[in-house]
């Protein structure tokens, strides 16, 4: 065999990964090692595989010849081993998942900590980021995200219910300013915009007696993370658009105030998405009982 089932892993995982620095983070070995690795298996093949510069990885046109063929079969290699894993009794391994920082904050109690007391043989490892990503591309075995994001082409499990949002300001904003009473009295507030990850800026959405519309705020501030946006808020900022989970505890204590409730309608909340598969792996199918478990409870 021309080369170890590890130096396959590592090419198909830079490749994927576009270097070697996040690769070798992915596979858990240095840099260095990955880059041995590679190394090995290009001189026994006798091609280069890939195009190296000081700032870019790039595959050669050999290179992207054999990840489209190996790519499959290392696929079916890891099928073959999930399937196996079905017979164990206690699942094992790590299970990766992608999200996005406010899910994982939503998730991170319920399921993923108490995944992990349950299945003491196994390690989740939780990825944030912003922008939707390819989970099968990236090497994830799920991802979390809400509803509306989640790829056609994967399997979605719904965790928890709805999810609703809230608009609050502190009682120091309100000191010298009439609360809104509809949306149309946001143009005379100052709002504390969100930057999405596709680089757009987030319109504020209302619904009422079946009418859905959104409203460009306007703010001085414009922040790409729902904490910091919090934070703004609490001091006196302006208005923030979040969770209600997420200002629960200071709306019930009076550090925030929310105006327009009946203007914000619920929506469907997080999933865990994954590609459909005829055999399930333990670690996944695990973590999915686990979801309908505590869906269960919630609904009971």
């Amino acid at each position: 065999m021309r080369g170890t089932l590890s130096e396959l892993e590592a090419v198909v995982t830079v490749a994927g990964r576009g270097g070697f620095r996040a690769a070798a983070r992915e596979l858990g070995i240095s840099s260095s090692a990955l880059s041995q690795q590679v190394a090995s298996l290009e001189a026994r093949l006798g091609i280069r595989l890939f195009n190296r510069t000081t700032r870019s990885v790039t595959l050669s046109s050999a290179g992207e010849q054999f990840v489209a063929e190996v790519t499959p079969a290392l696929a079916a290699i890891r099928n073959a081993v999930d399937l196996a894993d079905e017979h164990r009794s206690e699942p094992s391994g790590t299970l990766r998942i992608n999200t996005a920082l406010g899910a994982a904050r939503m998730i991170l109690t319920p399921l993923v900590l108490e995944y992990l007391r349950r299945h003491p043989q196994m390690n989740i490892e939780m990825l944030t980021e912003g922008a939707l990503v390819d989970i099968n591309a990236k090497g994830f075995d799920a991802g979390v995200r809400i509803l509306e994001a989640v790829p056609p082409d994967m399997v979605a499990i719904p965790i928890g219910r709805m999810i609703r949002p809230a608009i609050v300001g502190s009682p120091s904003y309100f000191e010298d300013r009439d609360k809104p009473r509809v949306p149309a009295d946001l143009n005379a507030h100052r709002c504390i915009r969100a930057r999405m990850a596709s680089g757009s800026i987030y319109r504020w959405e209302f619904s009422k007696r079946g009418e859905a519309f959104a409203v460009d705020v306007p703010g001085p501030l414009i922040l790409d993370e729902s904490d910091l946006m919090l934070r703004a808020a609490r001091d006196g900022a302006g208005l923030a658009y979040l969770h209600e989970w997420q200002v629960a505890e200071d709306v019930a204590t009076g550090r925030l105030v929310q105006v327009l409730d009946d203007w914000t309608p619920s929506y469907p909340g997080l999933c865990l998405y994954y590609p459909g598969r005829r055999h399930l792996p333990a670690k996944l199918r695990a973590f999915v009982d686990l979801i309908h478990e505590v869906n269960r409870r919630e609904d009971g």
